[in-house]
């Protein structure tokens, strides 16, 4: 601790030699940007795949341990080159991009002590499943396929690399709990085919494109089964072995971040990262238990419009059971899934004045993850324009995915959610890449959350069913706040998180069960979602009455998208500036 002390003491301290000039602070910075931009995507190849950078394209990312001490170092280095470039020498947005770039790197820096990289895996993602990168990728020509198979033949090192960091934190006590980890032998279990055609890793192979002649495609395609064969396949028995006999046994019964090796301070650098606020686990734990409150009466008032005979858990088990609220195949729930989103489209010039180009489209969860992942999930486009952004619904069990949760899901993951903040991020194309392609939880999230409101204002939640969907999944979000926390920092169980959940909210058992695991194996991130939609709510609400009848919720909403996702700190003085412009504006 007292190394990462004097390390953070050392980065906070400016050097301005060479710093004489704007525009050489400003070259500097830039260059510094690009660097860092550039290291990124070399250290990352499944990322800029992602992005539709395909210089990679052959690689998986390194994932030995000494990788991670490289890695450290380096961002340890940036940031010692941008205490060398003074702010003062910057313009008013540089100066901004300063800031940013050093919270975005101080961050890892910070948590590096803490070695949670050698829990590298959950229930929802991890090596298990690595064939997925192919959702995000775009095969044109022979080289996607050379490069693919170069990947291929690379796997055995990738998987290696697990579990040696698998094996490390055994010894350190880095190990994540056992109830999620029972998870992924059957995760594990789908890739061990007999015959290489059925992998999902030879998915790019079966189907010939006209453009590669068919002596070529035969030699792609002998290549990828031999390489599935004799790399991918063994691989995964030998991991299976391992992972079942060896790592499972040793993993942990308990669920909190409290029993890692510095445990409490670890979550407690979680919750900066992903709220980007100062504020402590009881502090969130209490905001929670009122934000539970308040939402609990607004639920109570539906179930008494609706003349509903009985109490606030009968009306649960009724929302939770009666097949009127639940399609009974999974085509059907796709085909309204879709109708939604189409429905929501042309409503949103009412609320905003700028929209991003890139479309998006509706798919469902892949099968392999399905059974252990959460409702829906948004992916991106690719940073070039080669591939639109995707809404993935889950469609394993339609029976426990209610119909009066589509509206409210669609707005949070497609628009005016993550697909309209994040492809509008991608197009603002003023900011360094390092802003445009990433950004701060509490600001994407927050913003998620925040949409699901504007339902309203859509046109949406007429049914008082939808409208209680609504406040099923904001209810959800509160309770976050005090399962995270009791889990993380009070030490409360699996089943007490589960209890809390099922007394508060109207989700199924099903899905709060998968939502309480994803928050054990993801300590921090679910209180990012509430804790931002209360800034943006009280930043338009502060908005709203400083400017009255000239507020217009179009222009507010084009400020809080205009720069990307930024910290809540940041955001509050970007919208306050621009409502001190506007009543200036008024008095002229």
């Amino acid at each position: 601790m007292k190394y990462l002390a004097l390390i953070l003491l050392a980065l906070t301290t400016y050097v301005h030699a060479g710093d004489s000039t704007e525009s050489s602070a400003t070259e500097r910075l830039y260059q510094l940007f690009d660097d860092a931009s550039e290291q990124g995507r070399r250290d990352n190849p499944l990322r800029s795949s992602s992005m539709g950078d395909k210089r990679y394209n052959n690689l998986w990312p390194d994932r030995s341990l000494e990788s991670f001490k490289i890695k450290h170092q380096q961002r340890i280095d940036y940031l010692q080159r941008l205490t060398k470039i003074d702010p003062a020498n910057l313009s008013e947005a540089d100066q901004l991009n300063h800031e940013l770039f050093r919270r975005r790197y101080s961050q890892p820096v910070e948590a590096f002590v803490y070695q949670a990289y050698l829990m590298p895996m959950s229930q929802r993602g991890g090596i298990q499943t690595a064939d997925s990168i192919l959702e995000r990728l775009w095969f044109s020509g022979e080289k996607d396929y050379r490069d693919w198979n170069e990947r291929l033949a690379g796997f055995e090192t990738y998987i290696d690399q697990h579990i040696e960091l698998l094996r490390q934190g055994i010894k350190t006590g880095h190990v994540p709990p056992r109830v999620i980890m029972e998870r992924i032998p059957s995760q594990i279990q789908a890739q061990l085919v007999n015959n290489p055609v059925d992998s999902q890793f030879f998915k790019p192979f079966r189907q010939r494109p006209d453009r590669i002649d068919q002596s070529t495609w035969d030699e792609l395609v002998t290549t990828a089964r031999n390489n599935i064969s004799n790399h991918v396949i063994p691989a995964y028995h030998r991991f299976y072995e391992f992972f079942v006999e060896v790592y499972l046994p040793a993993t942990r019964e308990t669920v909190g971040a409290w029993d890692l090796p510095d445990g409490d301070a670890y979550y407690a650098t979680r919750i900066r990262e992903f709220t980007t606020t100062d504020m402590s686990a009881e502090e969130i734990h209490t905001l929670g238990l009122s934000e539970v409150k308040r939402i609990r009466g607004e639920m109570q008032g539906i179930i008494d419009e609706l003349g509903f005979d009985g109490s606030f858990q009968d009306f649960l088990e009724f929302l939770r059971t009666d097949p009127q609220f639940y399609y009974d195949n999974p085509d059907d729930l796709l085909t309204a899934y879709r109708a939604t989103s189409k429905r929501i489209d042309p409503e949103i010039v009412k609320l905003f004045g700028k929209l991003p180009r890139m479309p998006y489209g509706v798919k469902p969860v892949p099968d392999a993850t399905a059974p252990d992942t959460t409702t829906a999930y948004y992916s991106g486009p690719a940073a070039d324009g080669s591939r639109a952004g995707f809404y993935y619904v889950n469609l394993y069990q339609p029976e426990s995915r209610p119909k009066y949760e589509i509206e409210v899901l669609t707005v949070h993951e497609a628009v005016p959610g993550h697909h309209l903040q994040i492809a509008l991020s991608l197009e603002l194309e003023d900011l360094p890449n390092f802003r445009r392609y990433s950004g701060f939880t509490a600001f994407t999230e927050g913003w998620g959350l925040y949409s699901e409101s504007l339902g309203g204002e859509l046109g949406l939640y007429k049914d008082p069913y939808s409208k209680f969907g609504q406040l099923t999944y904001e209810m959800w979000r509160a309770v976050r706040l005090v399962v995270d926390t009791g889990m993380h920092a009070r030490q409360w169980t699996r089943d007490q998180a589960i209890s809390f959940f099922k007394e508060n909210a109207a989700k199924t058992e099903h899905d709060i069960i998968n939502e309480i695991d994803r928050y054990i194996s993801w300590p921090g991130q679910a209180l990012a979602y509430k804790i931002g939609e209360l800034t943006i709510k009280r930043l338009r609400a502060d908005a709203e009455q400083a400017l009255g009848d000239d507020f217009d919720v179009r222009d507010f909403h084009d400020v809080v998208l205009e720069g990307g996702a930024v910290p809540l700190d940041i955001l509050e003085k970007q919208v306050n500036r621009w409502v001190r412009d506007q009543a200036v504006q008024q008095l002229d």
